[in-house]
């Protein structure tokens, strides 16, 4: 009888250890090592014979560049977050978390394309997929449907049914017969995945898979699937708000800087092709606290709504709050209101919340919410037909931003009468009926607006 062999792997990192030991060696975690059993007698897998060609190395100018084809899934949002559209033999993970939207985005999808798709879920049965299809008002015959989680069953399917897209929903719940362990241990996370990529890439057919977060918000599983696969996308948003972005945190063919902007219906989910407009409140009369900002995110310009609210502390230590804004930077703005303009934050409340659930990134938000917590502050409006698009600097200077054009136009497009950018911004010679206020100090804007 052969000797079972067993080995410790971190539950974080997915390390392999001989032994137990406290700390992990990988990630230097403690108490995360998990005993599993390791590969029993290897059996049959994926099997295409015409993929066993040796590769021959190809000299650089003689690849042909054109012979990897995009096919568009009739999603523009997806298409554009996955750079043009699904490339062949891709490997997608798409993680997000639970009763975000992940089932019910990549049914859509299934259902859209006119391509055959086999759709394998671990996690529902036939008839409740049909159910959410119905609800969808969608109907594809050439979108199968299989229930199953044992990788072996799954490719012998595969097999007599020759897809042009494979859907695994989820990976966490897939188990493969060369590994002892149950599915959603480490070792069967990165076996089945490695048992998937191969098939990818010896057939050419791209597999989307998803992949469940952990408590911390990370893909759950080895590190190491994250690496293995092509692209990484994550579906974030709040289920108390209707709006899901789609982002890409790794794209081995396209940018990761683009996002897509759906919004939860009954009927599954839409696509926003203008989200400015819904980004942007609508409000009876003139707030203070509201500043609008031009933001870029890829190579999508977007305006959003900045609120802050600045209140006397009632409780001693002033509270700091941010939603969508980084509170750290923040920090950073409050000091340089009060070392550079001179106004005595440091007894107040300050709250500051990106509308639409948003979280940005761009340095251009800067000055958008230095004029909403002045406006707050005084309890002064902002005119609704001006924007802000500048990086402020340590010493009250307002800085330039990257594409300051596009922004521009993007403005105007929407109906703004104002912009205020940084004196240095490269704005062109722009032919608009824009008004363009370029500021080099944190004082002169206050003068200006106050």
């Amino acid at each position: 009888m052969a000797k079972v062999k067993k080995a410790f792997f971190c539950q974080n990192c997915g390390t392999q250890h001989t032994q137990w030991q406290g700390q992990c060696k990988g990630c230097k975690e403690w108490n995360t090592l998990a005993e599993e059993l390791m590969s029993k007698e290897p059996t049959k897998e994926w099997d295409s014979s015409a993929s066993n060609a040796t590769a021959k190395p190809i000299r650089m100018d003689a690849i042909d560049v054109s012979a990897v084809p995009r096919f568009h899934t009739g999603d523009d949002e997806l298409n554009r977050v996955l750079g043009g559209g699904l490339v062949a033999g891709a490997v997608i993970l798409l993680g997000g978390e639970p009763g975000i939207g992940k089932s019910t985005l990549l049914l859509q999808l299934a259902l859209q394309l006119k391509k055959k798709v086999l759709y394998v879920s671990g996690e529902e049965s036939q008839q409740q997929i049909k159910l959410r299809a119905s609800r969808m008002g969608l109907a594809e015959d050439r979108c199968y449907v299989l229930s199953e989680t044992e990788t072996q069953r799954i490719f012998l399917q595969v097999q007599n049914l020759a897809p042009e897209l494979l859907i695994i929903d989820s990976i966490q719940t897939l188990h493969s017969t060369n590994i002892e362990s149950g599915a959603g241990s480490v070792s069967q996370i990165r076996t089945t995945a490695a048992e998937l990529i191969h098939y990818a890439k010896s057939t050419n057919v791209p597999v989307i898979l998803v992949g469940h977060i952990t408590k911390e918000g990370s893909i759950a599983g080895p590190k190491i699937l994250e690496h293995m696969v092509d692209t990484v996308l994550q579906f974030e948003g709040d289920r108390n708000h209707i709006y899901r972005i789609l982002r890409a945190q790794k794209n081995r063919f396209g940018a990761t800087s683009e996002i897509g902007i759906y919004e939860m219906i009954a009927q599954g989910l839409r696509t926003v092709t203008n989200p400015s407009e819904v980004l942007i409140s609508e409000k009876e009369g003139p707030l203070s606290g509201h500043a609008i900002a031009a933001t870029i995110e890829g190579i999508r310009p977007l305006l959003i709504e900045v609120q802050a609210l600045v209140s006397t502390a009632v409780y001693g230590t002033p509270q700091r709050s941010s939603t969508g804004f980084n509170s750290k930077r923040l920090n950073m703005l409050l000091a340089v209101l009060e070392k550079r303009a001179g106004f005595a934050l440091g007894s107040k409340d300050v709250f500051i919340n990106i509308t639409g659930g948003l979280r940005v990134e761009d340095p251009a938000l800067d000055l958008a919410v230095i004029t909403a917590i002045l406006s707050s502050y005084h309890d002064v409006p902002i005119s609704q037909k001006m924007c802000f698009a500048a990086e402020i600097g340590l010493s009250g200077e307002i800085r330039p931003i990257a594409k300051a054009e596009q922004r521009i136009q993007e403005a105007e497009k929407l109906g703004f009468e104002t912009i205020v950018v940084s004196k240095y911004s490269k704005t062109g010679a722009l032919q608009n009926k824009l008004q363009i206020q370029q500021f080099s100090k944190v004082e002169s804007l206050v003068d200006f607006l106050f």
